[in-house]
């Protein structure tokens, strides 16, 4: 009797067992939505940059977490970013496209620039990586040795830009008038191409993520003689004075205050507008589980990339702050940045 009533037991947990497992699948079809799919990330640059690099590393981690997917890393470079953020906004919003662009479109959206058919406030926001210290950086070559040689030469300074419109580039001329500084903005280095000019000897500087540019520096082929955005503290960059201890006047001020607030925004993820609720939550989850999986967390260190992440509605908001800038802030940007 007692024989009958321990395999009745086992009988019955292996019911309830296979019951729970069929419930929880039932329970979550937008989970069960992607089993055989490939979802599309897109990034806005070309190849090699920090774009890419935490692009690729994001997906690998987030098909992890959408079990039975196939994530794919597609680049869509071209106008700073604007041409893969037209691409992702336009998609089709189920779930299987979702894409990442610089935060200097921000400043885009604020002037109207020439190109932009998406508004920020509209996208399904996924999350954000990391918060960019960003820094200034001369060539090892260069007669540059601090930051007072660069804002008192009397001849322009060639300044590397991915594309007008992308965030290196608005930075670049932003900053140039809050110090003032005599900037003179080359479009057109996407990617590495930059970093390659200054070996080049093309140009002696530019302005971009500490993450990025890390390897000129430790190479000893670039010396960093700013730094801006977070204030967190990257020990390598422990010396390096921030923008923020320079005199500058209530107006340039203003405008690295703004500057400061979007670098913490740093390597977003978004869907298109429209997003069912329940794939935009599998989405976020499974972005979030990625970017707190262990052996993702050991990779980023492995690559250098800095992870300081936030998620959802959280990142909805700091894109929306950053847009909505008071009636001075928003004339002086359309004063500096050009749209034409």
């Amino acid at each position: 009797m007692r024989t009958k009533k321990i395999c009745l037991g086992f009988v019955l947990g292996a019911l309830l067992s296979l019951a729970a497992t069929v419930h929880a699948a039932a329970s979550n079809p937008d989970l069960d939505f992607y089993k055989g799919k490939t979802v599309t990330y897109i990034v806005s640059t070309k190849t090699g940059g920090g774009y890419d690099t935490y692009a690729r590393l994001v997906a690998r981690y987030m098909q992890k977490y959408l079990p039975g997917s196939k994530v794919i890393v597609k680049n869509v470079p071209g106008a700073g970013h604007i041409i893969g953020a037209n691409t992702i906004y336009q998609a089709a919003p189920d779930g299987l496209t979702i894409g990442t662009f610089n935060t200097g479109l921000i400043y885009g959206q604020i002037v109207g620039q020439e190109g932009i058919q998406f508004d920020l406030n509209k996208f399904s926001w996924i999350g954000k990586a990391n918060s960019e210290t960003r820094v200034f950086v001369v060539g090892a070559k260069t007669p540059y040795k601090s930051f007072k040689d660069i804002m008192e030469s009397k001849s322009p300074i060639k300044m590397p830009s991915s594309g007008v419109g992308s965030e290196d580039h608005n930075e670049t001329v932003i900053l140039a008038a809050a110090l003032p500084a005599n900037f003179q903005v080359v479009p057109g280095y996407a990617g590495k191409e930059a970093e390659m000019a200054i070996l080049r000897g093309e140009v002696p500087a530019v302005l971009g993520s500490y993450t990025g540019l890390s390897g000129l520096i430790a190479a000893k082929e670039g010396r960093a003689l700013m730094q801006y955005g977070s204030e967190n503290g990257i020990p390598e960059l422990n010396g390096v004075p921030h923008i923020n201890s320079i005199s500058v006047s209530p107006a340039g001020k203003s405008m690295i205050d703004l500057v400061n607030s979007i670098d913490v925004i740093g390597r977003l993820t978004a869907a298109p507008p429209g997003m069912p609720a329940g794939r935009l939550a599998v989405l976020r989850e499974a972005y979030k589980k990625a970017l707190t999986d262990a052996d993702l967390i050991k990779d980023a260190k492995k690559y250098n990339l800095g992870l300081d992440p936030a998620y959802g509605e959280e990142v909805q908001r700091l894109v929306a702050a950053g847009i909505n800038q008071s009636p001075d802030n928003l004339k002086m940007l359309r004063q500096i940045i050009k749209t034409d």
